[in-house]
């Protein structure tokens, strides 16, 4: 193993992939654009370009310009050390400008195609791409497929898989590439913790408090949940090994999805949460909402209500062959230990006392008097 490029370092995934790198012991070079930190999902910071053992040396560039923004001479060079790459920088929150998506996630994706294949040896990718490349498919989704003719239910999901066009036409072209699809990545399986309650846990917020009371979902549409350690593990795994994985497209997903029903069969075991009605997306009407419900719905909640009426299974048989990682809990205990650690941080409210202690309480005798 050789020196090894990890763009979008410091997003959420990345970092964790760049600290399990680090950590043993591969030579990490970080392209680094706005954001100069790297801190991992635990809140943990990584030394950065020798600053203690393990550090992890940076590289200031721009993934939107040519070349990242770098001089010729800088770009060979940059090159010619390199012996892996990993592609996780693109724009992941959603109702962002379209513009946006394409010069990161698609435009992005090219120059560093460029970087990889455009010497005269090629240099093995680990590209990061999302299982919703699928779009508002339904059934069962291996993992080999991408153009389906499938609408998308937004900018981010067409990014993402118009950039994957690209890595397949580079494959094609003879470029080692190992694609891995995360699906709804969110906090570490033992514990819950995630660094950024950022998407999927903003349309939640909403759920449990009670600003929406009406959703458009089906209550068996499948919603997958995967955890962040286990998708780091994979693609730091994947990165130290590219040239064998080559060709694989990997499915890193849940091993256990949950149901609409499920997930709301959770919901239901807090006592503070407010669970909303739901209702079939053909029926939907945001006009019977109240005002601010209407105003909820239009600047978050359409843009998730598409995750909650898919019937969509992503198969991940080739990544159970080719990833030795595992993931420790999943299904609805994974969703009980997200759910309980965005209680204790207070990010959904503060956390209601259990039964058993409402109950010795009211067994203690009372004070005297005084």
């Amino acid at each position: 193993m050789g020196r090894v490029l990890i763009t979008g370092a410091s997003g959420a995934i990345g970092a964790e992939v760049a600290a399990l790198l680090a950590a043993s012991g591969e030579r990490l070079l970080a392209l680094l654009h706005r954001e100069r930190r790297i801190v991992r999902n635990d809140g943990r910071a990584l030394a950065l370009d020798g600053a203690g053992d393990g550090a992890v040396e940076t590289l200031a560039g721009d993934l939107t310009q040519p070349r990242f923004g770098l001089s010729a001479a800088d770009w060979e060079r940059l090159r010619a050390g390199l012996d892996a790459i990993v592609h996780s920088a693109a724009v992941t929150d959603f109702g962002r400008p379209e513009q946006l998506y394409r010069d990161v996630n698609v435009e992005g994706t090219r120059h560093v195609l460029e970087l990889a294949a455009g010497g005269a040896r090629a240099i093995p990718l680990v590209h990061v791409s999302t299982a919703y490349v699928c779009g508002e498919r339904h059934g069962v989704v291996r993992e080999d497929e991408l153009s389906a003719g499938q609408s998308f239910a937004n900018a981010y999901e067409r990014s993402k898989h118009d950039a994957e066009l690209l890595v397949r036409a580079a494959a094609a072209r003879g470029l080692p590439v190992t694609i891995a699809r995360p699906s709804i990545v969110v906090g570490a399986a033992r514990s819950g913790v995630t660094r950024d309650f950022k998407g999927m846990y903003l349309f939640v917020k909403l759920l449990v408090e009670g600003r929406v009371s009406l959703v458009p979902a089906s209550y068996d549409a499948l919603v997958d949940f995967v955890p962040i350690d286990y998708v780091a593990e994979a693609i730091a795994e994947l990165a130290k090994r590219p040239r064998a994985t080559a060709g694989s497209t990997l499915h890193l997903v849940g091993a256990t999805p949950l149901t609409l029903r499920e997930i709301g069969d959770v919901f239901a075991e807090y006592p503070s949460f407010l669970i909303p009605r739901f209702v079939p997306p053909q029926s939907f009407d945001p006009a019977q909402l109240e005002s601010l419900e209407r105003r909820y719905h239009a600047r978050v909640g359409h843009l998730f209500a598409p995750y909650l009426a898919r019937h969509v299974v992503f198969s991940a048989e080739q990544a159970r062959r080719v990833v030795r990682a595992r993931q420790a809990t999943s299904g609805k205990p994974l969703l009980r230990r997200l759910i309980d650690y965005a209680l204790r941080c207070g990010y959904v409210g503060a956390p209601t006392r259990p039964v058993a202690d409402v109950l010795a309480s009211l067994a203690q005798p009372l004070p005297a008097a005084s």
